[in-house]
């Protein structure tokens, strides 16, 4: 049965990927992209492909005024999608860009699940997904605020899941590992706006060789796997609280998290 779905951050990447998608399965999609040129690009792709049931708007998740023009929609699912990351050594990088992704991945997804909470509870139905991430289960190396934005909304996740439920709400994860659609490429450049090898204490070269690492051929995985999957996900009534691929980055999680529980300092 085709569903309504407002999907944000579909501008680019997995978002975009995954509103096509959905629209090309015969689904009312609602497009949220951040900027007004985004916006001009995405209808004409979704124009081009033939699309008819795709609408684009602008949605800034931080810009009140922008939330509540969407407050009215009528939808059965909400996408938490949009998101941004920065990089750098956590004990340097200057807390204010931390706390930048931070409103974006974390406070403007909390916002956008409010928004749409109560209409579905007086409702008995509906459906929040919060696009997290491997990184909201795991941690790497340089890659902090990114990290503490997933696990934050992780936690967001699973209490509003416990919370919602009783009441016909499906809350759920989507948890994709590193794949090439740019994203990983530009977080991974960030730091180069404030540290300085002069200046702080982080010595280069192991930033460099991840920032090689991740745009190296090997480094991330061909993305329509991921939105194929999301694509099939996201309508569907039963499927499990956390949806992540490819396997073998499911299996390293697990083995992450274990072994947190015998580490020792």
């Amino acid at each position: 049965m085709a569903k309504k779905i407002l999907i944000t951050g579909a501008g680019s990447g997995l978002g975009k990927g995954c509103a096509l998608g959905l629209a090309a399965e015969g689904h009312q999609v609602i497009a949220a992209v951040e900027l007004w040129s985004q916006v001009t690009l995405l209808r004409s792709e979704a124009q081009a492909a033939g699309l008819n049931t795709m609408n684009v708007i602008k949605l800034d998740v931080c810009d009140e005024s922008d939330r509540a023009y969407v407050e009215s929609f009528d939808i059965d699912i909400l996408v938490n999608n949009a998101g941004i990351g920065e990089t750098g050594p956590i004990a340097e990088i200057p807390p204010e860009r931390i706390r930048k992704v931070f409103e974006v991945n974390v406070f403007g997804s909390l916002a956008m699940a409010q928004l749409f909470a109560k209409k579905f509870v007086n409702r008995g139905s509906g459906k929040i997904v919060f696009v997290s991430s491997m990184a909201g289960v795991s941690t790497y190396p340089y890659l902090g605020p990114y990290n503490a934005s997933k696990h934050a909304l992780e936690a967001i996740a699973q209490c509003m899941a416990n919370e919602l439920k009783e009441f016909g709400v499906q809350v759920c994860t989507i948890n994709p590992g590193a794949y090439r659609t740019g994203f990983n490429d530009r977080m991974y450049e960030t730091f180069e706006h404030w540290y300085n090898p002069t200046r702080n204490f982080t010595p280069e070269k192991p930033l460099r060789d991840i920032q090689a690492a991740i745009a190296a051929p090997v480094g991330q995985e061909d993305p329509q796997a991921m939105i194929d999957l999301m694509v099939k996900t996201i309508p569907a009534e039963h499927h499990k609280f956390r949806t992540m691929i490819p396997a073998s980055v499911e299996q390293w999680c697990k083995e992450y998290q274990a072994r947190l529980w015998v580490d020792e300092i």
